[in-house]
């Protein structure tokens, strides 16, 4: 327990990456030689960057943001820039309001910027928005041109995008979502940690001492195989349903349950209940997880057909992502299965600890609450 309880402390860090990533939504309109805005920035990071909470409550009135307008404005749009053909657009705001995401609420910024004489060619939009705050944050952008959408993701690793007005990239749109698929696996510790969680027994075997090191890597192998392809299918499943708006879920429901299978799966491998079908619990707890992993691209608002290229690139972002981890993790398991020091430290002191850390995640997630 003093070992789980010292691995614990090193994941200390994780509960703020153990929720839905931070993310700003920006929707550009493209209208002869104008440009109309609308950019959505969550609360929570104006709170953290500018501070909004006058007086101190946690809470943040309509009021205690009215105050803040100019400031908001101010903050954000000193980390964007726009640019038609070369030259400067300056964005002026027409309207502030409030609206509800996945993940709470966030201020809208509604927003015109005049740039050139029509027709606009290309446009150019650097972002920088909490860039020295937070090296996780994104900026989902769509930019509307008539009948053609394009779509891309800007954060502190990539700063700037190019849009060909009138021409939508469907080849780019797939990489750069491929790309965040792979990026939301690496920084989503809680969906890491429950598959960590499942394959670390897949090297041993359950007998009437207690776990064994398995006497071969192949039946190690299709156990792995049956557990990932699983996981796979289930979050591809509800990642789809949410991404299209065919089915919807509170995101505290989400975020709650997916803890609660990090603590489920570690738990098991301390005291088995389940041995003979994971592969199901990676079924079962995987279409939670495809929802978690949604709110990326349903909170964007895509429209269908630019959608459908999103999501298929995010997905298999998301699946490579899912196999770099396997691919680190088996070898170096099946070859340190045998000592000591992986059954007592890692598999042990690293199951009680992801338990540890999971139930804290959980009863902040259902309570609101910020234990750690």
């Amino acid at each position: 327990m003093r070992l789980a309880l010292v691995v614990a402390l090193l994941f200390a860090w994780a509960p703020a990456l153990a929720h839905k990533p931070s993310d700003s939504y920006l929707t550009l309109y493209a209208d002869g030689g104008a440009l109309h805005g609308q950019w959505d920035i969550a609360l929570r990071d104006l709170e953290y960057a500018i501070g909004l909470d006058a007086d101190g409550d946690g809470v943040i009135t309509w009021g205690e943001l009215r105050a803040r307008h100019a400031d908001v404005a101010a903050y954000a749009f000193a980390r964007l820039a726009l640019r038609a053909d070369g030259r400067p657009c300056r964005p002026k705001v027409r309207e502030h309001l409030v609206d509800e995401h996945s993940d709470g609420a966030y201020a809208v910024l509604r927003f015109d910027a005049n740039c050139i004489a029509p027709p606009l060619r290309t446009l150019e939009i650097a972002y920088s928005l909490f860039a020295d705050l937070d090296p996780t944050h994104r900026g989902l952008v769509r930019v509307q041109h008539g009948t053609a959408t394009a779509s891309g993701v800007l954060g502190p690793d990539r700063p700037r995008l190019e849009v060909a007005l009138g021409e939508a990239s469907r080849l780019r749109q797939f990489f750069d979502y491929a790309r965040e698929g792979v990026w939301h696996i690496w920084i989503g510790i809680d969906h890491v940690l429950f598959l960590v969680s499942l394959l670390l027994p897949a090297v041993l075997v359950f007998g009437g001492r207690g776990w064994e090191p398995a006497p071969r890597f192949a039946p190690v192998f299709w156990e792995v195989f049956k557990i990932v392809t699983a996981f796979t299918v289930a979050h591809s499943i509800t990642l789809s349903a949410a991404a299209l708006g065919l089915v919807a879920l509170p995101s505290r429901l989400v975020e709650s349950v997916i803890a609660l299978s990090v603590v489920l799966a570690a738990l098991n491998n301390l005291k088995p209940v389940v041995l003979a079908r994971r592969w199901a619990v990676a079924f079962g707890f995987g279409l939670m997880h495809g929802f978690g992993f949604a709110s990326v691209l349903a909170d964007l608002g895509l429209p269908r057909d630019a959608l459908l290229v999103s999501l298929v690139g995010f997905n298999l972002g998301v699946e490579a992502g899912q196999l770099a981890v396997v691919c680190l993790f088996l070898p170096a398991a099946f070859l340190a299965r045998r000592h000591w020091l992986y059954r007592r430290l890692v598999f042990a002191g690293g199951s009680a600890a992801i338990a540890l850390v999971a139930a804290a995640w959980m009863v902040e997630r259902v309570f609101d609450l910020k234990l750690l």
